[in-house]
């Protein structure tokens, strides 16, 4: 695969697709910069090169031209993350735009308005993908949290750089560490999959059960489970006509030897709210009324032995309700555990929305080898899917 370190961008124009969709408040502020931060080594790895850089993003989920998703309300925080003036224009296409590019300087960046301004952008078109290529000479993708839809600016455009194309740094590690969880990885390798339900997950179980040797099962898909092995799972969350499903991939993976734990001791509540009255009991007998909305303290020290064993580990998703404190212990044990078995050596790889928020808030992010920016691109490439933003660049 072409990388930046395959190109000198001296005297070049380099449009990059970064991945600047990041939350805003009421005022209209950026409240997370790990997105614009995850783009920077790309940015100025081009600008010291002596090239000047066009920045393309999308911002939420505009249905036309929306204020609230314009991307000038980023410009300052964009600034201040990569230490360099950005310059705004108001369209992504145009003679406007065409403009601001002639005029752009090396060492210089400049940051074009909401692609999704535009339906064209979503629905792939070629004239509007070919319009965004004539705005610069070589173009980079860096935009792994879309790279799973084949967009105008993620996909459609690499066709007309010929080989001049190539991942960014951001993209191209994001390849790289999940490639090492499922084929370059060192033994045993544990993937922990976590939230609601099994429903989400089961083309990531069924793509990885030739490749771990443990699965760790938590939050709220655990119930689906132990209701298909005959538990009693309360008024817990399950999807019952995933029952079968459940017991199927139980018995795969006894056939393939790799081992599914799953939560023996759980946190009940008799109500969905951090309020509500909780007590610990065994998984299979959470009496009518209760639900379970973390695993138990027994749990946490079973998955921990795992862990502290493994060699390589894949998290995808918290094992209990960890917005509420009464319900984040499960999730920040697993934390701990995985943060000391990379402390000892061993690769860890965090991804998905959930995970990623659940890290970051309770100080894992420095403790583990790398988080990932994309959530429903990294599952589909766990499910062994190709991502065509991946293949627009590698063909």
């Amino acid at each position: 695969m072409k990388t930046l370190n395959d190109f000198n961008f001296e005297n070049k124009k380099a449009i990059i697709r970064v991945d600047f969709n990041v939350p805003l408040n009421d005022k209209l502020q950026v409240t997370d910069t790990t997105r614009i931060e995850a783009a920077k080594s790309t940015i100025i790895k081009v600008l010291e090169d002596g090239g000047s850089c066009i920045l393309m993003s999308h911002l939420g989920r505009p249905k036309g031209k929306e204020d609230q998703f314009s991307l000038r309300h980023i410009v300052d925080e964009v600034t201040n993350v990569l230490g360099v003036q950005v310059q705004f224009v108001d369209d992504c296409i145009g003679d406007k735009v065409t403009q601001a590019v002639t005029n752009l300087e090396n060492g210089e960046i400049l940051l074009l308005e909401n692609l999704r301004f535009y339906e064209e952008e979503k629905k792939g078109d070629v004239a509007f993908a070919e319009k965004l290529s004539k705005l610069g000479d070589i173009y980079v993708n860096d935009a792994f949290g879309t790279a799973h839809r084949a967009h105008a600016s993620t996909t459609i455009i690499a066709q007309f750089f010929n080989d001049k194309k190539c991942f960014g740094n951001l993209l191209a590690k994001e390849i790289e560490s999940i490639h090492k969880v499922l084929n370059d990885n060192e033994k045993p390798v544990t993937a922990i999959l976590g939230g609601a339900k099994v429903s989400s997950k089961i083309g990531v179980i069924e793509n990885i059960l030739d490749k771990v040797d443990h699965i760790i099962v938590g939050g709220g898909m655990t119930f689906t489970f132990i209701k298909a092995l005959g538990g009693n799972i309360g008024n817990s969350l399950v999807e019952d006509d995933k029952l079968a499903l459940a017991l199927e991939i139980l018995n795969k993976a006894k056939a393939k030897n790799t081992q599914i734990h799953l939560p023996v001791d759980a946190v009940i509540a008799d109500d969905f709210s951090n309020d509500a009255n909780t007590q610990i009991v065994d998984t299979t007998k959470i009496p009518e009324g209760w639900m379970g909305l973390d695993c138990g303290p027994q749990t946490s020290i079973n998955f921990a032995k795992v862990i502290a064993n493994s060699k390589t580990i894949l998290w995808n998703g918290p094992l209990g309700v960890f917005e509420m404190d009464n319900f984040a212990t499960g999730t920040i044990e697993l934390g701990k555990s995985i943060a000391k078995a990379t402390k000892n050596g061993a690769f860890s790889l965090v991804g998905g929305g959930d995970s990623v928020a659940a890290v970051k808030q309770f100080g894992f992010a420095n403790k583990v080898s790398y988080v990932s920016t994309g959530g429903g691109a990294m599952l589909e490439m766990l499910e062994g899917k190709s991502l065509p933003g991946i293949e627009a660049i590698s063909n």
